[in-house]
Formats: structure tokens, sequence, C-alpha cells
């Protein structure tokens, strides 16, 4: 398997959870390929950057405005990325 970077990680993480219903951390363990001590630290760290918070009342996560907004600029790095390859 492939070393995965944080940033894609954390794209993972923000398009799983993306969506107005949210989604449990069960979910997004699963989406992002990642053992539950993983999930645990990085949604500590993604909701202390304010980009996924967590719904107590329906104990969901949900991707923020900030988090789609980084989810967005990660694509088009993305895709940039992909396209200079093409160009080689």
């Amino acid at each position: 398997m492939k070393h995965r970077s944080e940033e894609e990680i954390t794209a993972l993480i923000l398009e799983a959870a993306a969506g107005n219903t949210g989604v449990t951390q069960t979910t997004i363990m699963y989406k992002a390929f990642l053992t539950y001590s993983q999930l645990k630290t990085y949604l500590l760290l993604l909701t202390e950057k304010g980009l996924i918070e967590f719904r107590n009342l329906e104990r969901v996560y949900c991707t923020t405005n900030k988090g789609m907004q980084f989810l967005q600029m990660y694509n088009q790095i993305i895709e940039v990325i992909k396209a200079t390859k093409q160009i080689k």
C-alpha cells in the first residue's frame, strides 16, 4: 500500500463527511481507510482547525464551509499535478 500524505487523508475524511446529514465515525473510518486511533487523531485536529464539526445531538460529523474550501483547493491542486504529469 502506498504512503498517503496528511493532506490526502484529510481530503478523504472531509469528502466522507460532506453533505447536510453528517456521518458517523465508523463511516468516516471505512471511507478513509483509517484505523480507529488514526481517525481519532485526525478528527481532533480537523475539529480544532475548523474544517469539520461534530453535531452532538445527532452524534455525526459534518464538513464545514472552511473544510469545503480546503477540498476545492486540494482537488484543483491534484488536477494541476495530473495535467503536468500528462505533459511530460
